[in-house]
């Protein structure tokens, strides 16, 4: 709570101070997150803050910006209070995910310890072993359709008004692909909604010989392949953020 309250203020403060013209049209947001972008593409602060004026963002808002992102990072490495870690859930399941061969799945029957299952993965198969109802078939399937078949399952004969929860702990089946001028070619897991430049993060960055501008998504949608322009100088500067687009499984990111 109160680092939302702090996060609140500090934006109302960015939209309080007198606007330059050149930056007129960006909100605090756009520069928050061309901030966090930059600090995971591997710039420092001074970088971020030379590249953020020259793109004409007013250097005291840049400043600003810094600390924010700075604090906020801070905030997320900081141990639970109570010193227990949490299931390792993603922030969020990629757009359309049901459970494939590799996932890793937790399922959580309340108050039920004997019944639940801290970490099963999916065999090639599509099937689990859980307690009681022992082999099921999952692949394909949602976690909350899981969650209903379960729990007819085990109200069927064992557990009256079962609560159960499925959480996917870590998403192995969806992937993308990532060829050309990255560091690091081949399959990347998309274990959360995952940004083009998120991506590309994630393979190490871009060579020297990369054509910044000419990147893009190859998709397959409904049987046809389109493709998707990405140019990176301008996502960075936090232009052109439509680009920017979440990635499906199976799309290939070309860098040429």
């Amino acid at each position: 709570m109160q680092l939302q309250v702090l996060y609140l203020l500090l934006l109302v403060l960015f939209t309080t101070t007198a606007a330059t013209a050149a930056d007129s049209h960006r909100t605090p947001k756009e520069l928050i997150q061309y901030v966090e972008d930059a600090k995971n593409l591997g710039l420092n602060e001074d970088e971020i803050r030379r590249n953020a004026i020259a793109a004409g963002w007013n250097k005291d808002k840049v400043g600003e910006a810094l600390a924010i992102v700075r604090f906020l990072g801070e905030s997320s490495t900081r141990p639970a209070a109570t010193g227990q870690e949490g299931p390792k859930k993603p922030t969020t399941e990629p757009d359309g995910y049901r459970i494939g061969p590799g996932d890793v799945l937790q399922i959580v029957v309340w108050k039920e310890p004997e019944a639940s299952v801290p970490n099963v993965v999916v065999r090639a198969d599509g099937k689990i072993t859980v307690p009681l109802v022992k082999e099921i078939e999952v692949g394909g399937m949602t976690p909350t359709e899981v969650e209903k078949m379960l729990t007819e399952k085990l109200e069927q004969k064992f557990i009256r008004g079962a609560d159960v929860t499925v959480v996917p702990k870590e998403i192995n089946s969806m992937k993308a692909y990532l060829v050309g001028q990255v560091k690091k070619e081949g399959p990347l897991s998309i274990q959360s909604s995952m940004t083009v430049l998120q991506a590309l993060n994630a393979a190490g960055g871009l060579t020297d010989f990369a054509k910044r501008k000419k990147i893009y998504v190859l998709r397959n949608d409904n049987g046809k392949q389109i493709r998707l322009p990405f140019d990176y100088e301008a996502v960075l500067r936090g232009e052109r953020a439509e680009l920017n687009v979440v990635l499906k499984p199976e799309d290939t990111i070309v860098v040429p």
